[in-house]
């Protein structure tokens, strides 16, 4: 019997992606008002800078009276310090010599944010992993490799504006006789110490070519992007790869480029079957890959609970169950379900960068909380990885 609904006609297609369009248009014209860049508005007192800094405020004030530091910037009215921004605490860790960095024979880490489902919060992860390391002093570079976007779109650029994917993406590097490193893509971000390599629809191509090319030339298609990480590697203490959302030849390499893992899982029942079959599938690829280009170890692979709602029971039970499967493997520190963290994506923000009335909330302070959890646990992991760190660590009691 014929359905009594007419059929959607390829026209009424193009009619309603128009309309998305319009709508996707208009929320980022909310975001990325024409003429103007993001900005970080943080500013710390010199309390805060002390601490973030390792010295005593006497220290920073000393240091200011004898010229190592440039003087407080003021409010021309009032006279008052307007607080130091993340840049001057940078400049302090410089003249104090406190910067947290690997030392010139310890590997960068290059850690994926990886599970081949969506919606499981990785681009959150990676974003706020990214500012926790920065406001620690490190450097960091995030590539992101999902055509989406949503990271790139964090970090102030328009990727339907402000990035060509024939020139400040991936793209090019992974073609054939692309550019001999990814210099070419770096670009500084509003936050100091943090690099991006954007993205945009436009990497969605690479896809159907990499496809099309993997019989004829599998080791160059899997091994191209960590050759890429290799190039600039050098520059930075820790690269965030953030890969798309599905099993697909961006997905593999970024397996090969990364070496080491993080996997959100939430705790409901589609998700966690869905990661436990990630992992399974991960075996499989990774034993299937290393027959094609050799092995690839990780230095370590971590599931951290994200979305976490204290007040559903099943939640609680589901991780109750993961903990106890994956004892060794879980992150101790859970990403709880934030409103806050929705309301700062709905402004293409973070919690780490909202200021004012906002960021007093104890709502804030809780997710802030949360997320310094995560980055502390994966800091330590980070550092376990640099054998010049591992003095520090034993005489922190930490290793």
């Amino acid at each position: 019997m014929d359905s009594v609904l007419p059929p959607v006609t390829l026209d009424e297609l193009a009619v309603l992606s128009q309309r998305a369009g319009t709508v996707i248009e208009r929320l980022r014209e909310r975001v990325f008002a024409p003429g103007t860049q993001k900005q970080l508005a943080l500013r710390f007192n010199v309390r805060t800078a002390a601490e973030m800094v390792g010295r005593s405020e006497k220290a920073i004030r000393d240091a200011e009276a004898d010229g190592r530091l440039p003087e407080p910037a003021k409010d021309p009215e009032t006279g008052r310090r307007v607080g130091y921004s993340l840049a001057d605490i940078q400049r302090m860790r410089e003249v104090f010599g406190t910067l947290p960095r690997r030392a010139a024979d310890d590997p960068p880490l290059v850690l994926a944010v990886q599970n081949f489902k969506g919606g499981v919060g990785k681009s959150t992860v990676v974003s706020h992993l990214a500012q926790f390391f920065a406001l620690k002093g490190y450097r960091v570079c995030i590539i992101d490799c999902d055509s989406q976007a949503s990271t790139t779109a964090v970090f102030g650029l328009n990727p339907d504006v402000d990035v060509d994917e024939e020139e400040d993406t991936l793209y090019p590097f992974l073609r054939h006789g692309g550019p001999k490193s990814l210099h070419y893509a770096l670009r500084a971000t509003y936050w100091p110490g943090i690099a991006i390599i954007p993205a945009n629809l436009g990497l969605y191509d690479a896809e159907y070519e990499f496809a099309a090319r993997m019989a004829r030339d599998p080791a160059f298609i899997l091994d191209r992007l960590r050759e890429g990480v290799d190039s600039i590697a050098d520059q930075f203490d820790i690269i965030l790869l953030d890969p798309p959302p599905a099993l697909g030849m961006l997905s593999l390499s970024v397996l090969r480029a990364a070496n080491a893992l993080l996997v959100p899982a939430p705790p409901n029942n589609i998700d966690f079957a869905s990661t436990a079959h990630f992992l399974k599938m991960l075996e499989t690829t990774l034993a299937e890959l290393a027959q094609v280009g050799g092995d690839r170890q990780f230095s370590f692979v971590k599931i951290l609970t994200s979305k976490m709602n204290d007040q559903k029971s099943a939640h609680q039970a589901i991780k109750r169950m993961m903990d106890a499967v994956f004892p060794q493997d879980m992150l101790q520190s859970v990403l709880k379900d934030s409103a806050e963290i929705d309301n700062a994506s709905a402004n293409l923000m973070t919690v780490y960068e909202m200021t004012g009335a906002a960021a007093r909330t104890e709502t804030h302070k809780r997710c802030r909380a949360y997320l310094d959890a995560v980055g502390r646990e994966v800091e330590l992991l980070v550092r376990k990885t640099w054998p010049s760190h591992h003095n520090d660590l034993r005489r922190e009691g930490l290793l």
